[in-house]
């Protein structure tokens, strides 16, 4: 029988959280009431916190293990597992949340007679370049399903040689957004310490795993990003090769290979094998939000060539895919304005400023298009907003750029 600590109430199936989690104390409350009226009981392993995480995790009805951290969140992973006893499991970080949406859709899965596990649509909220992503974070709980990998730990493995064995398993993909993920409003100290950690333990697998080409993939984009292409696509291109070598490459690690393969490229003004790699990723069989930075950046890469018929396009069908995308609608302002289509530009940036009102960059581009326009008290309104919203988000030289060029032109304000 499973149990119910206060506040997760029992229902029909028994579903358990799983989550690690240390020195999450201003996140762990807003993670364990997402999951409230959903979940029968949430287990919280924490690794060595020194705040205040333990505590209101317990005040929020969770039942909380220690756990010696060993550079292994795998490990760590499966030693929740362990402790649950729900029929599902449901894994989070503290520093994500469930869509109240999805419980319905969950609920509705696990009557899924031949369901394994689930792929939830993760929404990277502030990412610069994945604004989502897939995740393997629902599934029945059995002593065969575990988590392998030192870092980007996944059930994906274990998951396989299941269904290798008994075909009639079936891993489904949840439609719309399950989990929010606001792991990228870190501050650079925290993301660079948390990319030294990635690194160090991401090397550590590949040096025993040299075959695990979604590793080699993460690894490279990490290497990329923290400003090191050629090493990051030296090892994007393994991974390229393993899979090559593959009679059943997933289609995802694929995705993200010739995704990230393409930005390195174009890291290294290689744009047209960078524009070559975003076409390869996109003619694969993944869920149109995962491919929307594929699209997006491509839409960029035609833009910065001067293709801007070709980026329109691109923009459109971002828009079209997420049309809750504020930079989608942003980006195909900048591409319709470069064409001349001064009164549409106004309209996508329009669009962009009323999916996110702070949007600093949006404001002041519509400014510059008004201006064009010759709609001259609407400019100079739109290039306050974007100097009020410069300073509130503490960039001050965008808005004294913003003031010297009204000067220049001799606005008011």
């Amino acid at each position: 029988m499973a149990r119910s600590p206060r506040g997760f109430g029992k229902t029909s199936t028994v579903v358990s959280l799983c989550a690690i989690v240390k020195n999450e104390s201003h996140r762990i409350a807003d993670c364990l009431d997402s999951v409230r009226g959903f979940v029968d009981e949430a287990i919280v392993v924490d690794t060595g916190s020194t705040d205040d995480t333990v505590m209101i995790a317990k005040q929020r009805g969770a039942r909380v293990f220690q756990f010696d951290w060993c550079d292994d969140f795998a490990t760590a992973r499966n030693y929740s597992l362990q402790q649950a006893s729900g029929d599902w499991i449901l894994v989070l970080d503290a520093d994500e949340k469930l869509e109240p949406s999805a419980k319905i859709k969950l609920k509705q899965l696990v009557k899924q007679r031949d369901c394994l596990s689930a792929n939830l649509l993760r929404q990277e909220i502030e990412a610069k370049q994945s604004p989502y992503s897939l995740v393997s974070r629902f599934f029945r709980r059995r002593a065969d399903i575990y988590f392998s990998g030192y870092y980007h730990e996944s059930i994906d493995d274990s998951i396989s040689k299941i269904r290798q064995q008994s075909p009639h398993w079936q891993v489904y993909e949840v439609s719309g957004v399950s989990i929010q993920h606001y792991g990228y409003q870190s501050s650079e100290i925290d993301m660079k310490g948390k990319q030294n950690l990635a690194k160090r333990l991401m090397q550590k697998h590949l040096a025993e795993f040299p075959s695990d080409a979604y590793m080699h993939s993460k690894l490279g984009a990490l290497y990329v990003e923290s400003g090191e292409p050629s090493r990051g696509l030296d090892l994007i291109q393994q991974g390229i090769a393993i899979l090559n070598q593959s009679s059943d490459a997933n289609p995802h690690v694929q995705f993200e290979l010739f995704y990230h393969a393409a930005i390195a490229r174009s890291h290294q003004g290689e744009w047209q094998i960078a524009e070559n790699c975003y076409q390869q990723a996109l003619v694969l069989d993944v869920p149109d939000l995962v491919k929307l930075p594929a699209l997006n950046n491509l839409g960029n890469l035609w833009q910065a060539q001067g293709k801007y018929e070709q980026a329109i396009a691109a923009y459109q069908r971002v828009t079209q895919i997420a049309p809750d995308f504020a930079k989608g609608f942003y980006n195909l302002g900048i591409a319709l304005k470069s064409s001349g289509q001064l009164r549409s530009a106004t309209s996508a940036y329009r669009q962009a400023i009323a999916l996110d009102p702070e949007y600093a960059d949006a404001h002041q581009n519509l400014g510059v298009t008004l201006l064009k326009l010759g709609q001259m008290q609407e400019a100079i309104a739109a290039f306050v907003q974007a100097i009020a919203l410069h300073e509130r988000q503490n960039n001050s030289n965008r808005a004294q750029i913003i003031r010297d060029g009204m000067r220049d032109l001799g606005l008011k304000y």
